[in-house]
Order: structure tokens, then C-alpha cells, then sequence
């Protein structure tokens, strides 16, 4: 069992683990690398009903309704964190992640695209999906407006992967074995790449600088 292989995690906990894993990676900012995005497609493809490789049923209304509810609920305790311990949680000099440096430059970004927005895109990029919600707390963001965005976000991209992968099991059926991974590379791939654009156009930007 593997909690950061989207299908080793549905086949050994089913529900219980996809539920838990969204909790996780949105609310505690401590276990980077947890399957988000293709956690909700393999979810979508196996409550289909299609897929040698996914040995346990879901339903697909538990899915639905269950994967925004513990996403939401995930991102709230994350600001709720941030709002209650701040700095603290980003006091850790020698830390890859949760460092004084990393902290002021997801304040940054914060600023400069807008706390809504960021929350908003935050959702669908890993690592800044782990951090986002921290960080809007440590900023003060209202829990009111911070909910708005949470909601929001949560709706499109539970709600956007989980029936894409749905869909896909229903269209190619018995063969989807094949495509699963292919397109959950993809989906890596498209989840980081606003990450390495926003990174390319920093490192420009400060490359003009000096």
C-alpha cells in the first residue's frame, strides 16, 4: 500500500482513503506529495465500474458529495492553523517547505495575484495546494471570505476531475487499464506547470534585475 499512488490508495481504503488524503493535503501542511488531482480521476474512473486494476466499488453520489465536503473541510482547519499559530508554522530555517523564505513568498504571491484568486488556483497546483490555506490564515484573511473561496474552489476541482474520470470509464470501458496512466502524467504535468511558469517568470524577471 502506497498513500501517494492514487490507485494503491483507493484499493486499500477505498472511501476512507480518498476522503482522509483530501482532508490531509489541504488541511495539514506537513505531508507533501499526497495524489490530489489524479486521486479524483482514478476515483471517478473506479465508481464507473471499469478498471482491472481498481478491485473496490465506490459510489459514485458518495464520491460526488463526499470528496468537496472533506476538501472543504481540509482547507478550513489549514487556515484556521495559519490564522491561530502563523509565523510558527513557517519558523523552520533548515525546512524545505515550511521556512521563513518559503513563507514570504507565498505571502507575495498572495499580494500580488489577490487572496481570492490565489485560493481559487492554489487548489489545482500541487505544493502550493499545501500551503495556500496556512498562509491566508497567517495573512489574516477573513474565515467568512476565505469560506467563499474555499467553497468555490473545492466544487471545480473535485467536481471537474472526479466526472472526467467518470466519463472515461463509461466511454472506453474494458480498456481503460491503458490510458490511466498516460493521463494521470498529464494531469501531473498540467497541475504543475503553472508552478514552473510562475518560477521561470521570477527567475527572468530577477535575471533583467541584476
Amino acid at each position: 500500500m502506497n498513500i501517494f499512488n492514487a490507485s494503491s490508495a483507493i484499493n486499500s481504503f477505498g472511501l476512507a482513503g480518498i476522503f482522509a488524503i483530501l482532508f490531509v493535503e489541504t488541511g495539514l501542511p506537513v505531508v507533501i506529495g499526497l495524489p490530489g488531482d489524479s486521486l479524483l480521476f482514478i476515483a471517478g474512473v473506479t465508481a464507473s465500474g471499469t478498471g482491472a486494476k481498481l478491485h473496490v466499488h465506490l459510489s459514485l453520489w458518495a464520491v460526488v458529495i463526499g470528496a468537496p465536503v472533506f476538501a472543504i473541510l481540509g482547507s478550513q482547519f489549514g487556515h484556521h492553523l495559519g490564522h491561530k499559530y502563523g509565523v510558527k508554522l513557517f519558523n523552520k530555517p533548515n525546512s524545505k517547505y515550511f521556512n521563513p523564505d518559503r513563507l514570504k513568498s507565498a505571502e507575495k504571491w498572495m499580494d500580488k495575484y489577490g487572496h481570492g484568486k490565489m485560493i481559487f488556483l492554489g487548489r489545482f497546483i500541487p505544493v502550493v495546494r499545501h500551503l495556500v490555506n496556512p498562509v491566508a490564515g497567517i495573512i489574516k484573511m477573513s474565515y467568512k471570505r476565505f469560506l467563499f473561496w474555499n467553497v468555490i474552489s473545492a466544487l471545480v476541482w473535485t467536481q471537474g476531475f472526479i466526472w472526467a474520470g467518470y466519463f472515461l470509464g463509461e466511454k472506453l470501458k474494458g480498456s481503460v487499464d491503458r490510458y490511466i496512466l498516460p493521463i494521470v502524467a498529464v494531469i501531473v504535468l498540467l497541475s504543475i506547470a503553472p508552478l514552473i511558469w510562475e518560477v521561470f517568470k521570477e527567475w527572468r524577471t530577477r535575471k533583467h534585475l541584476s
